[in-house]
């Protein structure tokens, strides 16, 4: 089956857990925006997805890219599902009107890039780094960069790269190589090597936009040293720029987004910002670039339950335990939905699905909020929330994503090691989010060390307290999760101060504190969901399972994480 957005779903979370309209229409550049119009955008959106973007994902896969004397001819169909997106103006859903966007709340763009990356995920990849790119060359980029590109980029016509990581260096872009030469005429030429560069070459679009982070020959070495340069494909006099495409990688999955090396020898490149600050340019895009990224593990989590659910009410294996399901009838075996192990699957990785959303939605909106509102305490806030909570989301997301869609294979058995059920490949496509934008590791290092530590654990700590002052103390649920945002503000104060005993041991655990972090908001989320939605059977099962078989990891985490501590302590004392 193909994916299905499903826009009720999504505008119950918005509209009435975390009342997304009311709050965007108060930031000056949504003033119009209200209930019937995020509505008819969802609804747009998830027919566009549904009936053109999905049907693609397995050809995508099965066909793949194809690498034919240094150009890439993408799977049949993807060019035109391209264009159509660009001419329906999808991808230019959150850029500014002066910029040829519709100059809608971010929130709409992440629910319709997490639809995408559900739908076909493949395709998706092309136009992922385009509001990014965006959003650098907008605050970053001179007023002549601005004027010939801009627009460009931000309706999709010309899609872009972001050219990071070369083969020597990996992870650590202090290391990087590719050299820029100021030229008399104010450009410079760009000469090196990038690896696994997201749609370094295709036929989607007549000019690519790669932003090329590079080191000018007086730069200090390490990443401070660093600059960025935008360099197209083709230039603006029409001649082909000396950058080539070696070849594209053969990977695990997203066989339908072409993975490149890229040549450049003396291409001709502008800067943008400052020489020496490429890092700075790029971390305006940061927190959007971890949040989509996010999305993507939700979407794809969300594409595999879907395809596991249909299946386990399609499918009959022995009889259930307990009394006999209505749905028994005089069939001699039960539906594979209503074998317990099987519900607990599901349920599961539903409560992870909505729960995650409710986050990550909350999230976009505070990317505008950062963005718009007109009190600079309220932005600082939202901006606190972002830097935060982008990093949690994108590695806790991704790595459910991949080790749900997992277990919604299971639900198969043995059918779902095979490709004509689909499963495989969402488990596969799933895998490489751990890795990009960052790896988990690293964003959990990001997390504790470079952000909760910085201060003490001082803005963690407003974080929580903003949370625990949602609730409402008088109900059980509101009240556990309160106790549970205690927990954790003690827990960033023991890890603080053990620190000072080693200062490997936040290193160590902080993958285990950013899934205490998740846990927390995950059960902040549900609380919000089951007060807006008392007794409904849609949110109360994967409530349910949420507290029943996700939320006990909450105190395993909790227990690794203290543990470390308290033996950091024990060897001082000694």
């Amino acid at each position: 089956m193909n994916y299905q957005p499903r826009p009720d779903d999504v505008s119950f979370l918005l509209d009435t857990v975390l009342g997304a309209a009311p709050r965007l229409r108060a930031l000056p550049p949504f003033a119009e925006v209200d209930d019937a119009l995020q509505a008819q955008v969802l609804d747009e959106a998830g027919k566009f997805v549904a009936e053109v973007i999905a049907p693609l994902n397995r050809t995508g896969d099965e066909v793949g890219c194809r690498f034919v004397d240094g150009q890439v001819i993408t799977p049949p169909g993807f060019r035109e599902a391209y264009g159509a997106l660009v001419e329906g103006g999808w991808l230019a859903l959150s850029a500014a009107t002066e910029d040829g966007g519709q100059g809608l709340p971010a929130v709409l763009e992440a629910v319709l890039f997490e639809w995408l990356s559900a739908a076909n995920h493949g395709l998706t990849m092309a136009p992922g780094l385009l509001h990014g790119a965006y959003e650098c060359l907008k605050h970053h980029g001179s007023d002549e960069l601005k004027q010939r590109y801009l627009s460009k980029i931000a309706t999709g016509e010309w899609l872009a790269t972001m050219c990071l990581t070369e083969a020597h260096a990996g992870s650590d872009l202090g290391q990087v190589r590719t050299r820029a030469v100021a030229q008399a005429d104010g450009s410079y030429r760009v000469a090196g090597g990038k690896i696994f560069i997201s749609g370094g070459e295709h036929d989607l679009t007549d000019n690519i936009v790669h932003l090329v982070l590079c080191r000018l020959p007086d730069a200090p070495a390490g990443p401070k040293g660093l600059s960025l340069a935008l360099v197209p494909k083709v230039l603006h006099d029409g001649s082909r720029n000396a950058v080539h495409c070696e070849r594209i990688e053969e990977k695990m999955g997203l066989h339908g987004s072409s993975t490149c090396v890229m040549r450049f020898d003396d291409a001709t490149g502008w800067l943008i910002g400052e020489p020496n600050r490429g890092l700075a340019a790029m971390f305006v895009m940061m927190n959007a670039a971890r949040l989509h990224v996010a999305l993507q593990g939700i979407g794809l989590l969300d594409a595999a339950w879907q395809k596991a659910d249909a299946y386990a009410h399609e499918r009959r294996q022995m009889r259930a335990p307990g009394p006999a399901p209505a749905s028994r009838g005089g069939e001699p075996a039960d539906l594979v939905a209503e074998h317990p192990a099987i519900r607990r699957i599901l349920d599961t990785q539903r409560a992870w699905i909505d729960g995650a959303r409710v986050v990550a939605y909350r999230t976009a909106v505070q990317l505008d909020v950062a963005r718009h509102d007109i009190d600079p305490k309220v932005r600082e806030r939202a901006q606190r929330w972002c830097a935060l909570i982008t990093p949690v989301l994108k590695a806790a997301c991704t790595q459910q994503a991949f080790q749900g869609a997992s277990e919604c294979l299971q639900v198969f058995g043995g059918h779902g090691y095979v490709r004509e059920w689909g499963i495989e490949q969402v488990v596969r496509d799933s895998r490489v989010t751990m890795i990009y934008e960052g790896t988990n590791e690293i964003q959990a290092i990001d997390l504790l060390v470079r952000k909760v530590l910085a201060d003490g654990g001082t803005g963690m700590s407003a974080v929580l307290i903003e949370l625990r002052d949602e609730l409402d103390a008088s109900r059980e649920i509101d009240a556990d999760v309160q106790r549970r945002l205690a927990q954790l503000r003690y827990l960033t104060t023991t890890i603080a101060m053990a620190a000072h005993a080693d200062a490997a041991l936040p290193f160590e655990v902080a993958d285990d504190y950013l899934r205490v972090v998740m846990l927390t908001l995950l059960a902040w989320a549900w609380a919000r969901i089951e007060h807006a939605a008392p007794g409904d059977a849609r949110w109360s099962a994967p409530a349910a399972a949420f507290r029943r078989w996700a939320l006990p990891e909450f105190e395993m985490r909790l227990g690794i994480v203290k543990r470390a501590c308290e033996s950091v302590t024990a060897q001082t004392v000694a």
